[in-house]
């Protein structure tokens, strides 16, 4: 068994895969401070509900774009299951995908798994869009390669700036409204940020078809993927699940080498 670990800005997520099938997954926030005993006591006590053996776990693999948590999750791998994990960025590991942009080691190791994971299930000529910490439009070309994209703050930072910056302003949950004029301060919250978003995914969308100027596909994913996929006809398909998926095909690609 294979595990996979994602650690993002604001979340890192393990997850116990076989053979590209999931059969369990974690959240816990990210802290460049948690230890890897830390990890390894939380881990083993979920694993252990999960009624998943801890000697069955014979491999892992890491992405992770806070360099300050890797040296404990490195060790909570060797001292809890006995195994070097690899880690998306060592240039010795081969991807499966090429970064096609100005400064290809600027890329996140998210956006580049994603993306791989993408092409392998939906194929060329894509725009990925993935809600996270931040929210990214990373395209893959005609060729398969990674081929740059775009930034955005994501949505959760968009209410907390909101909330944060303006004192009589509450904190608000991302929900759809049933009208995008609203007569109260909630609602009204509500709305701009949701249907704002909704119009920041159709705007950016649009320009970047125009200026690819080839018909391409609309994959989501990230745990908000869903919530706006119903709310726009963008997009196309959605796979929240993407990063793991993208993991599991680097480390059996790689395996035995």
């Amino acid at each position: 068994m294979l595990l996979a670990i994602d650690a993002g800005n604001t979340n890192t997520e393990f997850a116990v895969m076989e053979g590209g099938e999931i059969l369990g997954s974690w959240r816990i926030s990210t802290d460049s401070q948690r230890t890897a005993d830390e990890y390894g006591v939380w881990l083993l006590q979920l694993l252990s509900i999960s009624n998943i053996e801890r000697s069955a776990i014979d491999g892992a693999i890491i992405a992770c774009v806070v360099p300050e948590s890797l040296f404990n999750l490195r060790g909570l791998c060797d001292k809890y299951f006995g195994t070097k994990p690899m880690v998306v960025g060592d240039p010795a590991l081969d991807l499966g995908i090429s970064a096609d942009i100005e400064r290809p080691a600027e890329v996140g190791a998210d956006r580049l798994v994603t993306a791989l994971a993408a092409r392998e299930k939906f194929g060329n000529n894509l725009i990925v869009i993935d809600f996270g910490t931040a929210t990214t439009f990373d395209v893959v070309d005609e060729k398969g390669d990674f081929a740059g994209g775009v930034i955005a703050p994501g949505i959760n930072l968009s209410i907390k700036s909101l909330y944060m910056a303006a004192a009589k302003l509450p904190r608000v949950d991302i929900r759809p409204t049933q009208s995008v004029i609203a007569r109260s301060t909630v609602p009204a919250m509500q709305s701009g940020v949701f249907w704002g978003y909704i119009g920041m995914i159709e705007g950016l969308v649009a320009r970047m078809r125009a200026e690819l100027d080839r018909p391409v596909t609309i994959v989501a994913t990230g745990g908000l993927a869903t919530m706006f996929a119903g709310a726009t006809s963008v997009i196309e398909n959605i796979d929240k699940t993407l990063i793991l998926s993208g993991l599991s095909l680097i480390y059996y690609r790689n395996k035995g080498k």
